[in-house]
């Protein structure tokens, strides 16, 4: 029996960029472009990430990559945003948007995995 999938309460860094498909440096750099975006801190001084701040992350991957906003239009939608009260219902829309696409790269590459090919006997 398979275990189920648990939501964590504190993801690490490295958790989050394989959850986000972005590299450590970029998530450090986008906290100090977007107020938005500052992470708890363990008492070890390590980053440490709410499901919240994915779908924050999130939210913002998908503004300059998709969106294709510079991160000077990502940080003036992400505030327009937060005073309309908008920044919950989106980032919640958004992740489980990336979601959804991410599981299903993973069941198209699994699927890959598990069918055999068809081999010809000899005759």
């Amino acid at each position: 029996m398979e275990e189920p999938i648990v939501k964590k309460a504190y993801y690490s860094i490295g958790e989050v960029c394989e959850i986000t498909d972005l590299k450590p440096h970029v998530l450090r750099y986008w906290e100090t472009q977007f107020k938005i975006l500052r992470p708890k801190k363990n008492r070890a001084g390590n980053r440490v990430f709410r499901p919240e701040d994915i779908e924050l992350i999130l939210l913002v991957k998908h503004l300059l990559y998709e969106k294709k906003f510079t991160i000077d239009g990502a940080q003036q939608k992400l505030s327009n945003m937060k005073k309309q009260g908008d920044i919950a219902g989106d980032r919640g829309k958004i992740a489980s948007h990336e979601f959804l696409a991410s599981m299903k790269q993973d069941l198209n590459d699994l699927k890959k995995i598990l069918i055999v090919p068809e081999t010809k006997l000899p005759s």
